[in-house]
C-alpha cells in the first residue's frame, strides 16, 4: 500500500479546528484543494457524499464520490473513494499538542493494481494540494 502523508500545527484547540474541518459547506470560504458540491448531504458514517479536489491552483476540479468510513468528533475523518483497480482512503486526524494547540495530519492510502498506473501523475500533486489545504485550514483557523 502506497500512501502521502502531510500535518501541520495549528494554534487552536481541536474542538475548533474539527468544527472548521468537519463543516464541508464552509470550504469554499478557505479550502482550494477540497470542495463540496452537495451542501445538503453531511458527513455521516456509511453515507457517500460528493466532492471534488483541485490538486494544482488553476486546474480543472475533478468529482469524486467517496464513501466515509469514519466520524470520530474532534477526532478522525476519513472517507474511500474508488473504482475498479484503485482506492484511495483519505485520513483526517487531529491530535491535541497542549493547551489551544492542535496537530492536524492529513493521510492518503493508495491500494489497487491500478495505483502503479495512476499515482505516478498525481502523487506530487496531491501531495501539494494536502500541503496547500493544511496551510489554508491553520491560516483560517487562527485568524477567523
Amino acid at each position: 500500500m502506497t500512501s502521502l502523508y502531510t500535518e501541520i500545527e495549528i494554534n487552536a484547540p481541536k474542538q475548533r479546528v474539527w468544527e472548521i474541518l468537519f463543516r464541508k459547506d464552509q470550504w469554499k470560504h478557505w479550502n482550494t484543494f477540497l470542495f463540496d458540491c452537495d451542501s445538503k448531504v453531511p458527513f455521516q458514517q456509511g453515507r457517500e457524499v460528493l466532492l471534488s479536489l483541485r490538486r494544482l491552483p488553476h486546474d480543472e476540479e475533478t468529482e469524486f464520490e467517496p464513501l466515509v468510513k469514519l466520524v470520530q468528533p474532534s477526532v478522525c475523518l476519513s472517507w474511500v473513494s474508488s473504482f475498479p483497480g484503485f482506492l484511495n482512503e483519505h485520513l483526517f486526524e487531529l491530535q491535541e499538542i497542549g493547551i489551544g494547540r492542535t496537530k492536524y495530519l492529513h493521510k492518503n492510502y493508495y491500494s489497487g493494481i491500478l495505483t502503479r498506473v495512476f499515482l505516478p501523475f498525481i502523487r506530487e500533486d496531491e501531495r501539494r494540494g494536502a500541503q496547500r489545504m493544511a496551510r489554508e485550514l491553520k491560516h483560517y483557523v487562527e485568524n477567523f
